[in-house]
């Protein structure tokens, strides 16, 4: 079995590189939807046992059982928060990224549909919203395989980035070794954008967040309000717009369907959003933009 990762304590240190963001912005700015709503563990799919990450309601994974609370909080999702979610981005035509979970857009390709209507870019989040620490590589590396093809002809788009939220120490070499892929996503150690190693590959890592994520909603780490969400994304967005004036960065914002879509939040989406379009020289962007403007820019 691989090894996995490499860990890195120093990164880029006290000198990190200038990105050089198109128009020389201060910040680059992303916001993700995760799209995973019916992909979750469920003893209806065949799974050992229900869903307990990230619901609205705590809970423990009952075996053999269905949780129908977290069923229907994830149902949410689908039915109402997505619909919510992107009416906002459409009608301010922001660019939105979506990580996609193949076999949630399956179960509601209106959603594929209208995401390639908005023009979003897609990142592969996995065949199924589950956890691969101890998925056998054969597998995984179908799991990707099926992800990519649900996108791809669903939208007509393929993903050019990867992550799996849950990975494996297998994970990167199986994105790496699939190919196509600009980048991954499966880290949350740094500001900007780093090449890694993989089998001789250089490969690139945009990383991703659980900090500035509405999932903190969920996990009892903090946010209770849309207030909450607001203060800390508005706080996150000014301390590196101020660092952009000489090192700039970018800044992940990441939401779910059945969270920041619920109507005692999404204000705190519309706030930001108001705050962000009230300053200059923010790069609002895609992720493979990022991934392109790197591997132009960046590649030695």
């Amino acid at each position: 079995m691989s090894e996995g990762p490499i860990r890195d304590f120093v990164g880029y240190g006290r000198n990190p590189p200038d990105p050089k963001w198109p128009g020389n912005a201060r910040l680059a700015l992303n916001i993700i939807l995760n799209y995973e709503e019916g992909a979750e563990y469920s003893v209806l799919d065949g799974d050992p046992h229900s869903e307990s990450m990230l619901s609205e309601v705590a809970a423990q994974p009952l075996m053999g059982e269905r949780n129908l609370n977290v069923e229907s909080s994830y149902e949410y999702g689908s039915r109402a928060g997505v619909w919510r979610i992107l009416r906002v981005f459409a009608e301010r035509k922001l660019p939105l990224t979506i990580y996609g979970v193949g076999a949630a857009l399956e179960r509601n390709p209106a959603v594929a549909e209208e995401t390639a209507r908005m023009d979003c870019d897609y990142v592969g989040h996995g065949w199924r919203w589950i956890d691969y620490h101890n998925m056998p590589a054969d597998e995984e590396r179908e799991h990707i395989r099926l992800c990519v093809d649900a996108i791809e002809r669903l939208t007509g788009k393929r993903p050019m980035g990867w992550f799996t939220g849950r990975p494996s120490l297998n994970t990167r070499r199986l994105v790496v070794e699939e190919g196509g892929f600009l980048y991954d996503c499966d880290a949350i150690n740094d500001d900007l954008p780093y090449w890694v190693d993989v089998d001789g590959k250089r490969h690139l890592v945009i990383c991703h967040t659980f900090d500035s994520n509405d999932g903190r909603f969920t996990r009892g780490q903090g946010f209770a309000t849309a207030e909450h969400w607001f203060t800390y994304m508005r706080d996150a967005f000014d301390w590196l717009y101020r660092e952009g004036e000489s090192a700039p960065k970018f800044l992940t914002v990441a939401m779910h369907c059945r969270m920041i879509g619920r109507p005692g939040r999404i204000s705190a989406l519309t706030r930001f959003l108001d705050h962000v379009e009230s300053h200059k020289d923010v790069w609002l962007c895609h992720r493979e933009e990022i991934a392109r403007h790197w591997h132009e820019n960046h590649a030695d």
